[in-house]
């Protein structure tokens, strides 16, 4: 599985878009302590789910699920701008990153994409910002942007996970870093490589690895078994036959979904407005949920740790 995508940098693009505002820091309270400390409990054993949510309503749907922890899409957030995935700037993805802690009583694990920067101090700066939104995880990818040159060379990825480390260290540590081999989704195949830089980065300091693209179940088992006893994040993005219980049963510790829902929910939208665009049929609202029943859910505020 490859993925060509054309993207903004990140790294040069920093400034909020229009009715999203930057975020300089957020109090980091007793209550986000809390969730980082459930959040690194979660990690220990078992297997949980951690779905995606995109935005404020749907974590707070997710969480009324009885979900343990929930964590950020950037291509659904991206998507409610307007924008492609790796489309965002840094100050949107911060400024996202505290609506949903505000927004939950779970713990929040932000998808961080490589860290809005290309050197080290940078990327430690900003890490740092993200810290400060209350989340109690997140991830660097060993993604570049650059299509011709789209993973960095393994000693440059290290080094960013060692900075990112050390930043989040400086923060008191509680916060999961979460260290990311993106190259299975750049068509670059080899699982042993996977499998070299996943082991490469828990050396590093990251909590728990993660290589989204892996789907066969002796790959799987291949890398709990190379990270172990860190824990592996596994990404179900798409149908799969593999049930939950099964991704447990090769040793997965966590299971996201990427923008998975996110996608489900683009998916009836435009299925819907294509139909009454297209052929003047109003079929496409069959399954729409009721407005009443949506604001009834919606009616009390959430109870969150601000």
């Amino acid at each position: 599985m490859s993925r060509k995508r054309s993207r903004r940098d990140p790294a040069a693009e920093t400034n909020a878009a229009p009715g999203v505002e930057p975020v300089g820091s957020a109090k980091v309270d007793a209550k986000a302590s809390e969730r980082r400390q459930t959040f690194r409990e979660l990690h220990r054993s078992g297997c949980f789910v951690i779905p995606n949510p995109w935005d404020a309503g749907s974590a707070r749907y997710l969480e009324s699920l009885n979900f343990k922890a929930l964590a950020t899409t950037s291509s659904g957030f991206a998507w409610t701008l307007g924008r492609p995935d790796y489309g965002i700037t840094r100050d949107m993805a911060l400024t996202h990153f505290e609506q949903l802690c505000r927004s939950t009583t779970l713990p929040v694990n932000a998808d961080f994409q490589n860290g809005f920067a290309r050197d080290e101090a940078a990327l430690s700066e900003n890490v740092l910002l993200a810290v400060a939104t209350g989340i109690a995880g997140l991830s660097i990818e060993d993604s570049t942007g650059d299509e011709l040159h789209p993973i960095y060379d393994l000693d440059v990825a290290i080094a960013r996970l060692k900075a990112a480390r050390a930043a989040i260290d400086q923060s008191g540590g509680e916060t999961l870093l979460v260290g990311r081999a993106e190259g299975l989704l750049w068509g670059q195949p080899g699982i042993d490589e996977i499998e070299a830089r996943l082991r490469a980065y828990s050396d590093a300091g990251a909590d728990c690895l993660y290589a989204p693209g892996v789907s066969k179940p002796d790959h799987i088992a291949q890398l709990v078994k190379a990270v172990a006893p860190k824990p592996l994040n596994l990404l179900v993005h798409a149908s799969s036959p593999l049930t939950v219980s099964q991704i447990e049963a090769l040793g997965v510790r966590r299971v996201s979904v990427g923008g998975a829902l996110a996608r489900v929910a683009w998916g009836a939208f435009t299925r819907a407005a294509s139909m009454l665009a297209e052929q003047g049929s109003f079929e496409g609202f069959v399954d729409a949920a009721p407005g009443r029943a949506i604001n009834a859910f919606f009616a009390d505020p959430p109870d969150s740790a601000g």
